[in-house]
């Protein structure tokens, strides 16, 4: 494989340092039926090492066409994407499933753990794809679980385990290659609301180790969680700012816990 590397240009100083995601100008459009969609119209992007940044958007705005983009599930129609440094246009689709397994790690919504694996099991899978050998991926895995709390749960398998535990658990099979962006889109979209706050803590604390994260979500107190914004309307960005997370994280816990101690009354 060989691979492209970015421009230093792309860097916004001279010493910075290279971001995890760059995007220049990046267009996305495809035809559906007779109609030409337009998702994606100039968006241009830094995401920097270490950083914790939410894309938002309502439906139609363009952040699900983002998300398969920087996920390498798709390609821009034109602009300039680099991902970690790898000029994303130059990789055909054995490259860009190489890329996915060894720089991206998902969180899906639906957890897509397999109902016949154990937990350990299911977060070897990545390393499995990777060719690691069978005692190494066994225990790279078990140290994945024990990082989000789930190290008296590895040989459980996902229908003994809460919507929570099976999160934690997909955010371990996640993180087990070391990738150099962990996306997750709508991680708490199944959840009630103590196990989003559950899960949320297990992006925060893994933020806190310096791992870029990211999260496509539509709820204002999950991006809340996070150190940046990115809002997106009708394919364009119109937002992009910094917030105070440890502030907003303790709003939205002090209100979720007087939901919850209201609905026990």
């Amino acid at each position: 494989m060989t691979l492209s590397i970015a421009d230093p240009s792309v860097a916004t100083a001279p010493n910075a340092p290279r971001p995890v995601i760059s995007l220049r100008n990046v267009i996305k459009e495809y035809r559906m039926g007779d109609t030409d969609v337009h998702a994606l119209r100039g968006v241009s992007l830094d995401i920097a090492r270490g950083e914790f940044v939410a894309i938002m958007g309502a439906s139609g705005s363009g952040k699900s066409t983002l998300m398969n983009i920087v996920g390498c599930l798709d390609v821009p129609t034109r602009g300039h994407f680099w991902l970690d440094g790898v000029d994303v246009r130059t990789l055909d689709d054995d490259d860009l499933a190489r890329i996915r397994n060894r720089k991206i790690g998902f969180v899906f919504q639906s957890f897509n753990l397999l109902p016949r694996m154990s937990a350990l099991a299911n977060v070897e899978l990545p390393l499995v794809y990777a060719g690691v050998r069978p005692n190494e991926r066994r225990q790279r895995a078990a140290r994945a679980l024990e990082a989000v709390g789930l190290g008296q749960r590895m040989r459980h398998f996902p229908s003994e385990m809460s919507g929570g535990q099976q999160q934690r658990a997909a955010v371990a099979r996640a993180i087990v290659t070391d990738p150099a962006l962990i996306l997750a889109d709508e991680p708490t979209g199944n959840l009630d609301t103590e196990s989003s706050l559950d899960v949320m803590s297990v992006f925060d604390a893994l933020h806190s180790q310096g791992r870029t994260v990211v999260l496509i979500t539509h709820e204002e107190d999950i991006a809340r969680y996070t150190e940046r914004v990115v809002k997106l309307s009708d394919g364009r960005i119109v937002a992009d700012y910094e917030q105070d997370a440890a502030a907003a994280r303790g709003s939205h816990v002090a209100h979720a816990l007087a939901d919850r101690a209201g609905a026990e009354r």
